[in-house]
């Protein structure tokens, strides 16, 4: 007897929320490859996925397989358990927002990563979120934008560790290079 997953798609420039129960995995996958996707994640009104409290317990600025995300309490709320890709992923950069576009030279409305939040999910503000896919090198204290560096059907997994909403937004960001450009969709299969 084989099991159905649960896929839901992400639209390019759109975001989708869900709720994942505590020690079930999902796949965030990039279906056309060189697409950034930001992943926010809440616990409570009050505590979420907190890109600066990971950094500070796993010590390093970008994850890698194995570890945990921890929350503004400190709770590991996320656990990344497998990578389908070349592993890299941003911590620093603060999801886009209108305000954004409009340093960009960007006039009139542009879909963002904030707006995308707001609009799968009653979230009380934006935190900064794990970008999934972007490619953002250090280099002494200068930061690059590098186009994702994922093929078609690159994936990671991921496991809750406390029962979660979760949203992911396919990244619109068309002025930078980090989606090449042109953003495509995600997919999220429940596994």
């Amino acid at each position: 007897m084989q099991t159905q997953l649960e896929r839901i798609e992400v639209p390019a420039r759109e975001g989708r929320a869900l709720r994942v129960a505590a020690g079930r995995a999902f796949r965030v996958i990039d279906v056309a490859g060189g697409q950034v996707g930001d992943l926010f994640a809440f616990a409570g009104p009050d505590e979420y996925l907190s890109a600066s409290h990971t950094r500070a317990h796993a010590r390093r600025l970008f994850p890698v397989v194995g570890e945990a995300f921890h929350s503004n309490r400190r709770r590991p709320l996320l656990e990344l358990v497998a990578g389908d890709d070349p592993g890299v992923h941003d911590m620093l950069i603060a999801a886009c927002h209108p305000e954004r576009y409009q340093e960009l030279g960007v006039h009139g409305p542009h879909a963002s990563c904030a707006e995308n939040l707001l609009q799968a999910f009653p979230a009380p503000f934006v935190p900064q979120p794990v970008n999934l896919f972007m490619q953002i090198p250090v280099t002494g204290a200068e930061l690059e934008f590098l186009p994702a560096p994922t093929a078609p059907g690159d994936s990671v997994t991921l496991r809750a560790l406390a029962d979660l909403d979760v949203v992911l937004s396919a990244c619109p960001q068309d002025v930078l290079r980090i989606n090449g450009g042109q953003p495509t969709a995600l997919e999220i299969e429940l596994l």
